[in-house]
This record gives structure tokens, C-alpha cells and sequence, in this order.
């Protein structure tokens, strides 16, 4: 995995990335002082795994978070926990204190190499998903998903008859279905748009389950919808 320090505090950064060099499967991609490097950089490159820093001048971390359209897998090191509730809002990976503990680094990279795995998703064409369930590949119409959640490593693929279990991520799902039909409205649901009966506050309805929709995917669901 291509790793992206931010963080403006030497030590730290300099810890970080001595532990990805000491590990075989991450490549030290770049390093940036502040979130503005870091976005510039962003702009111009692809990078899997960032290991990002929250108090810094200029963009802090969250700031960054909130303003890439496509996030990569996020490690927060922080010295201050009282970030992580809403850090988790923005799906990041885990979330390690300074000063880092080599072990614990290490328990995070195993936590982005789980949700770096490849999709069980091999195929979709013309309205239809391929999903690998134990030793069988299946033929989903994506007219028959109600919605999908996550499930630890798993996602449950939801329909009005079954539900299908698949290991996989949200974010390679997300990917690999038709962006029309979809919306993401939650870090753990995927809906899809015409199956949506009425939204009320921060919940929507679908058939006859009520699934949040939390305020980082609030704007999007709602320019995604056609309204009178």
C-alpha cells in the first residue's frame, strides 16, 4: 500500500515513517508538513493509506478529510483522543494516540490490509452483479437490492427475498456499482435511490427498515434526489 504521512509535528512524523519503511508491504509514498501540502498532493497523486495528524495549522486534519471527494483509508495519530467520535464519522480506518506504539501500529496496518483485500464483487453489467457467496459466484439484478451494509470485513447485500453475506468493503462496493441507481447515506449504508419511500429528519425508509443518515452524506443524498 502507497502510505502518505501528514502530520507537522517532526518527531512524530519522523516515527511513522520509520515504522512504514519497517514494514514490508507499505511504500512511503510522500510526507507533508500541514493538511494544504497534503491536499496539493492529493490533487496530482493516489495513495491507499494516510497517516494523518489532526492539529496542525493552516488545515487541520478533519478539515482535509472533509474536503477530499475521494478518500483513501485514513489512520488518525493524534495526541488528543477527544477526536475519535467524530473522526469515525468520517470512516477512518483506526485511530492511534501519540506518542505510537509500535505494536499498535502495527495492529492499524492490519486493519487497512483487511479492507484492502479485493472485492468479492467481480462483475457488473447491464443491471446485473456478480457476488462471490462462499464458493459460488451469484447473479444479483441490481434492481432487486434494497440496500447494503457493513458487517465488520462482510456486507450484507439486502433484497426483498434474501439477504447475501460478502467479504468485501463499502468503499470497493461503492465503486463497483452503477453511481445512478446508489447513494451512500451512512459509513455502513448503501441504499438504492428508487427503493427509498420517505426520508424524515435524519432517517429514510426503505421497505420497512429505518437506516441513518448521517450528516457527512446528508447533502449529497438530498442533491441526489429530484424533489418538487
Amino acid at each position: 500500500m502507497k502510505c502518505l504521512v501528514v502530520d507537522d509535528d517532526k518527531i512524530s512524523r519522523e516515527l511513522v515513517c520509520e515504522c512504514i519503511k519497517e514494514t514490508e508491504d507499505l511504500i512511503l509514498s510522500s510526507v507533508c508538513n500541514n493538511g494544504i501540502e497534503a491536499s496539493n498532493f492529493l490533487s496530482n497523486n493516489e495513495v491507499d493509506l494516510i497517516f494523518l495528524d489532526v492539529e496542525m495549522p493552516k488545515m487541520n486534519g478533519l478539515d482535509l478529510l472533509k474536503s477530499l471527494n475521494h478518500k483513501p483509508q485514513v489512520i488518525l495519530v493524534t495526541a488528543k483522543e477527544k477526536y475519535a467520535v467524530e473522526a469515525f464519522e468520517y470512516e477512518v480506518t483506526d485511530y492511534l494516540v501519540k506518542p505510537i506504539n509500535h505494536s499498535r501500529f502495527v495492529k492499524a496496518v492490519q486493519k487497512a490490509r483487511a479492507k484492502n483485500k479485493p472485492s468479492q464483487i467481480e462483475s457488473v453489467k447491464a443491471g446485473n452483479i456478480f457476488i462471490k457467496v462462499d464458493s459460488e459466484l451469484i447473479n444479483l439484478p441490481t434492481t432487486d437490492i434494497l440496500w447494503i451494509e457493513a458487517l465488520g470485513d462482510y456486507v450484507n447485500f439486502i433484497t426483498a427475498v434474501k439477504k447475501y453475506v460478502v467479504l468485501s468493503t463499502m468503499k470497493n462496493i461503492e465503486a463497483k456499482l452503477p453511481g445512478a441507481e446508489f447513494v451512500r447515506v451512512h459509513r455502513s449504508y448503501l441504499v438504492r435511490i428508487d427503493k427509498i419511500k420517505k426520508i424524515s429528519e435524519d432517517i429514510l425508509l426503505v421497505e420497512n427498515k429505518l437506516i441513518p443518515v448521517s450528516k457527512s452524506y446528508k447533502k449529497e443524498l438530498l442533491d441526489r434526489l429530484t424533489t418538487l
